[in-house]
């Protein structure tokens, strides 16, 4: 058995934990192994790496840093906007997820990180920024 090689489709099936035991993710729950292509940035860094390093039927316990995830927070992903953007109904609530427009009609999310009686501080970063993830991995299958 070797390992896999950049390029190569990948069948993976993992569950995801944060430290402190609480799933995030199960492809087992869904019952369909992740399929992607090592090396070419489909899945977060940390996990590609790890799979590369595995051979076909061989499982594994891994710990990534947010470095190897979906990073640190950024702070400059927060941002003051006025309550007038949201509707003159809406409640407002801390960690909150809001979905909305951008001027050049691309979407987004954020969460509500902070509102006061004019602003609402918004939050962009990635919703996994910032924590560390834990995987137990089985990689199924590899092919060309």
């Amino acid at each position: 058995m070797s390992n896999t090689n950049t390029g190569q489709t990948v069948c993976v099936h993992y569950v995801g934990t944060f430290d402190d035991g609480t799933e995030f993710d199960s492809s087992r729950t869904r019952g369909e192994p992740l399929t992607f292509q090592v090396g070419t940035g489909q899945v977060i860094p940390g996990f590609d790496n790890a799979v590369a390093n595995m051979s076909a039927g061989e499982t594994q316990d891994i710990r990534l840093e947010p470095s190897d995830a979906y990073g640190d927070i950024n702070p400059e992903a927060f941002q003051d906007v006025p309550k007038t953007m949201f509707p003159d109904d809406f409640e407002f609530k801390v960690d909150e997820i809001v979905q909305g427009q951008q001027p050049n009609g691309q979407p987004f999310r954020a969460r509500i990180a902070a509102f006061s009686d004019d602003s609402v501080n918004l939050d962009f970063n990635h919703p996994m920024a910032g924590k560390a993830l834990n995987f137990n991995l089985e990689l199924v299958s590899v092919s060309e």
